[in-house]
């Protein structure tokens, strides 16, 4: 193989490096949103800022990177569920859990959108997600613990809707159980 078409290895000090970037910058950028910076990702992570525009070339490279690492755990996490012995109650958790996790997300969802960042990546991300889910739905709906007659884009909309809510309204965690305690009522069969 020609000499330029391969890619050497990250080494393992880029590779740690790389990893504690991010895990920082998911931190940050879930806190502080579009007012975090990078030079506070650099501090944090123990690294010079020349380190981490090396890794990422722009502030909307590493939101981009982040995000993406986001969603694909939570696919990996839906996808583990795939084969719950209980597929209503993995469905149902799963939806909870997304909804947990939504104000950091959107924390850095905006923070990308506010640095300008292509969303090809996190979008295609966004999408296994969202299949992911589609296969937790349709167990459940197999499993007789979710109403037949509602589909994934009707279930993503409320997933949306009430992550937002409980984003942006700052829902104590009672609030949060009652509100989706009522989402889940409605999804379950008469």
């Amino acid at each position: 193989m020609d000499g330029s078409l391969r890619r050497r290895a990250p080494r393992a000090d880029a590779q740690v490096n790389r990893t504690r970037i991010l895990d920082v910058a998911e931190d940050v950028f879930g806190a502080g949103g579009e007012a975090a910076s990078t030079e506070e990702v650099a501090r944090l992570a123990g690294v010079g800022i020349a380190t981490v525009f090396r890794h990422f070339p722009t502030k909307a490279a590493l939101l981009e990177a982040v995000l993406v690492r986001r969603f694909t755990r939570l696919r990996e996490r839906a996808e583990s569920l795939r084969d719950a012995e209980d597929p209503g109650r993995a469905f149902f958790d799963f939806f909870g859990a997304l909804v947990d996790d939504a104000a950091t997300k959107i924390a850095i969802g905006d923070a990308l959108l506010d640095a300008g960042g292509d969303r090809e990546s996190v979008s295609e991300a966004a999408q296994g997600l969202r299949r992911a889910v589609g296969t937790l739905l349709d167990r459940a709906q197999r499993a007789g613990a979710v109403r037949d007659d509602v589909e994934l884009p009707e279930v993503y909309a409320l997933l949306v809707g009430t992550s937002r809510a409980a984003a942006h309204a700052a829902l104590d965690d009672e609030v949060r159980a009652r509100v989706l305690a009522i989402v889940f009522d409605g999804l379950a069969p008469a």
